[in-house]
């Protein structure tokens, strides 16, 4: 049954938040623990949709899996190289990810091309490329990628672009491959770094991850007997948060956060006016009283940039901003999806090529809007805590994919939203 969030006008809101681990950590690592036959422990791994479907993926190649209170075992020593379901993988796009594992660890894969968010074209050819040049055969047929090498052998691959997906399945390919590995113009996400520590702590050898080019030195068998590993707090989760204090015009501490992992957003807050105290593992986001938020303009880019999954609800903010902002998106071409929708609420915005020109209105009017993707609905639901009047946002289980119990964590905070 289709799910909507009912949102009424709420006030500021106040209190504290913990964040949960990062979606995008847990999945490459869920991935990574087909490399070995051992049993892995994770921790805070978030309730998700998503981590579900993953876990779906695992255990219909023969692994075994289970999620109870945000710790998640995996044992993938029954796995086998088995064709992956288009159903399965159609549901999202780190799915993708357990090709790199299943060729490192059993010399073939299967996988159809990925699903996930409708925000544009992320072609798999960077990974296809890496995988290549470590000496894997690839085949295209039928929507289906086919790869197959008898023995990986180390190499130095430049990527084009410094893509997360293909820095990952690369990583995950070249941890048992003879030789050394070098990844050159390689992303440097914290989830990048999240994984090659997983890697390392089930007996692989990576150096350089968070840098552009990350090291690999290829191993015989990952023969690590204790495995456990907790993933990283979630950064566009909890700058998720970070905007809705911000557009509420509350105070809102958070727990569990990694202040140099929203540096972007932190900034980003700074410039329009709001207050940001951060510290060890958490942040404060505030407003003074009767200040003014100011527009501002917003470049999307790699890492450490301002990230592309926190644009939509930075537009939600600048849509209420005093005076013109411009948001350029430079990731994905079709990242825009919110704009439709919150012009349905009373936003001023333009979009010109890959750039949105906002001119900040004194309120938002609460009506129906459909949420099309993970964070244009979160979008949404940021922008009517602000609103006048009662909003509906269909669409809500694209939101449940990447945000655990948002409407019920918000609710804590004094929001006042219902599930119906």
């Amino acid at each position: 049954m289709t799910e909507k969030f009912l949102i009424e006008p709420c006030g500021a809101l106040q209190g504290t938040v913990e964040i949960s681990g990062a979606k995008n950590a847990a999945l490459p690592v869920l991935a990574a623990a087909l490399l070995t036959e051992q049993t892995c422990t994770l921790q805070s791994i978030p309730d998700l949709s998503d981590v579900h479907a993953m876990c779906a993926l695992l255990e219909s190649f023969g692994a075994r899996t289970h999620f109870h209170a945000n710790t998640l075992t995996v044992d993938a020593g029954g796995a086998e190289p088995l064709d992956a379901s288009y159903e399965l993988v159609g549901k999202l796009r780190a799915s993708f990810l357990v090709m790199g594992s299943l060729l490192a660890r059993f010399g073939r894969a299967k996988v159809p091309l990925p699903g996930g968010c409708a925000i544009g074209t992320r072609p798999v050819d960077l990974h296809l490329k890496g995988l290549a040049a470590l000496g894997a055969s690839i085949d295209h047929s039928h929507g289906f990628v086919s790869v197959s090498a008898k023995k990986l052998q180390g190499a130095k691959i430049y990527l084009d672009f410094p893509s997360v997906g293909a820095t990952e399945n690369i990583m995950l390919a070249a941890v048992l491959a003879e030789g050394q590995t070098v990844l050159e113009n390689c992303a440097s996400e914290p989830e990048i770094v999240d994984l090659a520590n997983f890697l390392n702590t089930i007996g692989g050898k990576i150096r350089g991850a968070g840098t552009d080019t990350i090291k690999i030195e290829g191993v015989r068998r990952l023969e690590a007997r204790e495995i456990r590993h907790s993933v990283i707090p979630d950064r566009i989760e909890a700058g998720t948060f970070m905007l809705a204090a911000a557009i509420s015009r509350g105070d809102v501490t958070l727990a569990n956060v990694m202040p140099d992992h929203v540096k972007p957003v932190t900034a980003k807050l700074k410039e329009v006016n709001i207050s940001v105290e951060e510290n060890d593992s958490s942040v404060r986001v505030f407003c003074k009283r009767d200040s003014k938020i100011i527009a501002a303009d917003l470049k999307t880019m790699p890492y450490p940039g301002f990230p592309t999954d926190m644009q939509a609800q930075f537009m939600s903010l600048m849509a209420t901003a005093a005076g013109t902002s411009v948001i350029t998106e430079t990731v994905f071409e079709n990242r825009f999806m919110q704009v439709g929708e919150l012009k349905r609420m009373g936003a001023d915005i333009k979009i010109e090529s890959r750039s949105a020109i906002i001119e900040g209105v004194n309120r938002l009017t609460g009506t129906q809007v459909a949420a099309s993707d993970l964070r244009a609905g979160a979008a949404l639901v940021l922008a009517a805590l602000g609103a006048k009047g009662a909003t509906e946002v269909s669409g809500v289980q694209h939101i449940d994919r990447g945000y655990e119990g948002f409407d019920v964590r918000l609710n804590k905070l004094g929001a006042r939203i219902r599930r119906v």
